[in-house]
């Protein structure tokens, strides 16, 4: 039986690790492709002079930010537990380098981008997602990185909430006689990298609750359509996390563990919870979902088969704060809670989920489906929220809502 451990909240915390899984090939070494030229159609003479419908996106400070993270985005699911990061390197109103970080451990967007524009960088403005680091950890600090190229201008996205980091970047380049202008697209920025930022700011994961519904209003222990395929809404949210809690009632012998099947994917750590049993069987991990997984017990339990990716920890309390401290300690930035039943132990592990602002955001989906039978409705806490920013989109004939709690 692998060997049990026993965790408790109070322990200290230890150091974030990153994802062990390779997520893509990193031959290009973060760098752009070949840039392609971003010009605006050219006017026919016999419509000169004519007024003509012609949308062309000016190429100011706003465009480089948002094409930088675009550049980040190429990363989704690999930094942990560093921020997505993009880098963009304008001169004369060219981008002439471009960069992102690929992986916890690897250099950074700044480094990467400079090494793309070469020579191109001096007097150049360097824009960037997130405050340039200004210390030495893994790799060196990126200001000194600009500083070095005699870059002439630095635009940052925003600040980085990290208090190793908070703003020190920005002050080290002005100290240098730098112009430094940051905020630049910053909503855009921070959603980015949501996650980092509240683990930053709160020091426990964020946490995002994601359930199916019957078009009367049950719980779904199944998925839409397509949903779990490669492109499918599921398949691409799992590659956004570090985590996923799924409950042991899902057991079967056609339950597959959650797996992204997006290129390069990087699988989330497999939480399952398993309360008032004394042995589990766990489904098969095929090639495709290999990953760790940690099972979550109130006993020691036998779990079979024994394998040496899993791992059981006992809870001193099982509860949903419990298991957050517990993703907390184990370095996780952010968890996916997968609801996939409605039962009284399910809406107990659940009843101060609100109430206690442990979940930051909200992913439903409405399935063509009706459903008969008297079950309840899910609910759980004893307040209402509202939710913010909504978002909703039909796929394969499903409805998926997100929003966040207020």
């Amino acid at each position: 039986m692998p060997l049990s451990s026993v965790f408790s909240p109070l322990l200290p915390s230890k150091t974030p690790q990153p994802k062990s899984v390779p997520c893509f090939d990193l031959g290009n070494n973060g760098l752009r492709p070949p840039p392609k030229r971003i010009s605006c159609p050219s006017i026919p003479r016999s419509n000169r002079g004519r007024s003509i419908g012609i949308r062309c996106e000016m190429r100011d400070d706003s465009f480089y930010m948002r094409r930088c993270v675009e550049l980040a985005r190429k990363a989704i699911g690999c930094t942990s537990p560093n921020p997505m990061v993009g880098c963009v390197i304008v001169k004369d109103g060219e981008i002439v380098g471009e960069g992102f970080h690929p992986k916890a451990g690897q250099p950074h967007a700044e480094v990467f981008a400079l090494k793309d524009a070469g020579d191109l960088a001096e007097n150049a403005t360097a824009y960037v997602s997130l405050e340039p680091c200004n210390h030495y950890g893994r790799t060196p600090p990126c200001t000194e990185a600009l500083i070095r190229a005699k870059v002439k201008k630095v635009i940052v996205g925003m600040v980085d909430p990290n208090p190793i980091v908070a703003s020190k970047g920005v002050e080290r380049l002005r100290g240098s006689g730098m112009d430094v202008i940051t905020g630049v697209e910053e909503m855009l920025c921070r959603k980015l990298i949501e996650a980092y930022i509240h683990r930053m700011v709160t020091g426990r994961p964020f946490v995002t609750l994601r359930y199916s519904l019957s078009f009367n209003g049950r719980v779904l222990s199944q998925l839409g359509q397509g949903a779990e395929e490669s492109g499918g809404y599921y398949s691409k949210l799992l590659q956004e996390y570090d985590g996923v809690v799924i409950s042991s009632n899902l057991f079967s012998n056609n339950f597959r563990f959650p797996t992204s099947y997006e290129t390069g994917a990087s699988q989330p750590l497999r939480i399952v919870i398993a309360r008032g049993i004394n042995s589990l069987h766990l489904p098969a991990l095929t090639t495709e979902s290999a990953g760790k997984v940690v099972v979550l017990a109130e006993k020691t339990i036998v779990v079979e088969p024994k394998l040496e990716d899993v791992e059981i920890v006992v809870l001193e309390q099982m509860s949903l704060k419990s298991i957050l401290d517990y993703c907390a300690h184990r370095g996780l930035c952010s968890v996916l809670l997968d609801i996939r039943e409605d039962n009284e132990a399910l809406k107990e592990l659940l009843d101060n989920v609100l109430d206690e602002h442990l979940v930051q955001k909200v992913v439903m989906e409405v399935c063509p489906i009706w459903c008969s039978g008297e079950e309840a409705l899910l609910a759980f806490g004893r307040k209402s929220f509202r939710l913010r920013d909504l978002q909703t989109r039909t796929v394969n004939e499903n409805v998926v809502i997100e929003g966040y709690i207020l």
